[in-house]
């Protein structure tokens, strides 16, 4: 997916790059895929803001999304790959055999055009939805379940895709984005192929207003503020603030945080590396 700089005519484009949106084939969602999107401000049900730098931003629809791939054995064809503001990757409207029409996160390089299926007994091409324990070694995918029947819940942002290394009794070994290396049930699904859009980590919004329609708000460094506003406040000139944490006292940059105690523990192989495991 390519990217565009545009020419400094003003200010705001003078250092912006861009999505060239190569892959979109048009700009209708379809009509009876669309939800209404509430925006909460960082608010909870008691109006309260619990979440800092979140407000504002341009009005969306949500685009009811497919995770689950749950119509078995029916061929299914791409009419379109749309843009959804919702979320990073493109998705790709699929019009059922028998006339039903359903969204997908669209896997990279897939055409309109294309046939795609999911259940078991299908090959693994582009697109296919189908058992962990039914792909070959080696394939690239995305949209992991991890409960059977939840719908995907991992691998699922722009240019994301994670790879099967083996098999282990009625687990298969899958390796993360990150690093990681996990057992996930073998009746889990997953979609073949990467997401698409990889390009998108490339983008420079170029101006402060652009954040703003993203729906994000400013944000002050901890080392800024007073002690009495952030554990990383006060000090005499630009000091360093000591160990990173949160406004809240946790962690951060680095520092462990996984509860000891997780129930997903015992399916992690080899954690993801970090800054100071890397070196």
């Amino acid at each position: 997916m390519p990217v565009k700089k545009y020419n400094p005519i003003t200010p705001g484009t003078r250092f912006r790059i861009g999505n060239a949106y190569s892959e979109v084939t048009t700009d209708s969602p379809e009509k009876s895929l669309l939800a209404k999107s509430e925006k909460s401000g960082g608010r909870n049900n008691q109006g309260r803001r619990t979440m800092r730098q979140i407000g504002g931003g341009h009005k969306r629809r949500y685009r009811i999304i497919d995770f689950k791939r749950d119509k078995d054995t029916v061929p299914a064809t791409v009419k379109s790959i749309e843009y959804d503001p919702n979320r990073t990757a493109f998705i790709a409207l699929l019009v059922y055999a028998d006339g039903e029409k359903r969204y997908i996160l669209a896997p990279h390089d897939l055409k309109v055009g294309a046939v795609v299926m999911s259940g078991t007994g299908i090959a693994p091409e582009k697109g296919n939805c189908m058992p962990l324990g039914e792909m070959p070694l080696g394939t690239t995918i995305h949209a992991i379940e991890t409960k059977a029947g939840q719908g995907a819940v991992m691998v699922r942002s722009a240019g994301a895709s994670a790879q099967l290394l083996g098999r282990d009794g009625k687990y298969v070994i899958i390796k993360m984005p990150s690093g990681e290396t996990r057992m996930i049930l073998a009746a889990c699904r997953a979609t073949v192929g990467t997401v698409s859009n990889p390009d998108h980590g490339l983008q420079v919004l170029g101006k402060a207003g652009r954040k703003r329609w993203l729906g994000r708000r400013p944000r002050v460094r901890g080392v800024a503020m007073n002690p009495v506003d952030h554990p990383m406040g006060g000090g005499e000139g630009r000091s360093s603030g000591g160990h990173p944490r949160s406004r809240k006292g946790l962690k951060a940059k680095g520092q462990k945080t996984r509860t000891p105690k997780n129930y997903s523990n015992k399916f992690i192989i080899t954690r993801r590396k970090t800054g100071k495991n890397s070196k």
